[in-house]
């Protein structure tokens, strides 16, 4: 059986995911600090925290990447 060729890569809004999931650690440590949690249960904030940070991190980024892999195409197509 002859193998078929593979799809295109489908289009994808990158960015909005990372807001979404920024948006989504930010409700969880509003929530976490309302919360009044035991102390052995604190940890749970910053797991908010880095998740929030990396969530900045990745909305400030994507952008970048997806410039960079465009002009790495255009570099290659020449």
């Amino acid at each position: 059986m002859e193998r078929r060729t593979d799809p295109p890569p489908l289009q994808t809004n990158d960015r909005l995911v990372a807001v979404t999931g920024t948006a989504a650690w930010a409700v969880a440590l509003i929530v976490l600090l309302i919360v009044d949690l035991p102390a052995d249960e604190r940890w749970w904030r910053w797991v908010c925290v880095v998740g929030l940070a990396l969530g900045l991190f990745a909305v400030w980024y994507i952008p970048r990447l997806h410039r960079g892999r465009a002009a790495a195409a255009e570099r290659h197509a020449r």
